[in-house]
């Protein structure tokens, strides 16, 4: 069995929804026969130029640390979640310092069952909260931002991030000398 491509260019108006802004954009059909049926597929190509990547001289921020602190109320959820972190930061050759389950919360409800009396017929209802706790350490600024926005998008439904990042600074220049190196008293001593 033969399959042959045929390729057409056509030029879309805007009007039609083939292309939005100022770009050129051209729709590609592509037909190949298949044994009883033809199949079409379309797909559209945008020929502007890629963008320009600009290279700033500020140099990139350090963390120290990185702490993801994940919480759901599904354990087995969080299980997976910890596992996708863990091995979406081995493969960025991110250095994972902790990972650990933090104690659980649980919250009890005490309700009546009935509206005016029979105070001894109760129903308590609980929520318990699950808690995951990984810590990434010596990351770049930029190294950081991609993992925690792939992280971030790919956050299942219940489940809620909090991200504490610690920052590496320049030490101050007047804090880089020793202070008893221009300690005024011993000058008038050696006078």
């Amino acid at each position: 069995m033969s399959s042959t491509v045929v390729l057409r260019t056509y030029k879309v108006p805007r009007a039609l929804g083939g292309c939005s802004g100022n770009k050129k954009c051209h729709v590609i059909r592509s037909r190949r026969p298949l044994a009883s049926s033809t199949f079409f597929h379309s797909a559209t190509t945008f020929l502007s130029k890629p963008s320009l990547i600009t290279v700033t001289e500020e140099p990139d921020t350090l963390f120290q640390k990185v702490s993801l602190l994940v919480k759901g109320h599904d354990k087995s959820v969080l299980d997976s979640y910890e596992l996708f972190a863990t091995m979406a930061a081995k493969e960025l050759g991110i250095t994972i310092s902790k990972v650990c389950d933090l104690p659980k919360d649980t919250e009890r409800f005490t309700l009546l069952k009935s509206v005016h009396i029979f105070k001894n017929h109760r129903v308590q209802y609980e929520m318990r909260t699950h808690y995951r706790f990984v810590e990434l350490s010596h990351l770049t600024g930029s190294t950081a931002q991609v993992y925690l926005e792939y992280v971030q998008r790919n956050l299942p439904e219940g489940v809620a991030m909090e991200v504490t990042k610690i920052a590496m600074e320049k030490v101050p220049d007047h804090i880089l000398k020793p202070m008893w190196e221009e300690d005024p008293i011993d000058k008038k001593i050696s006078q």
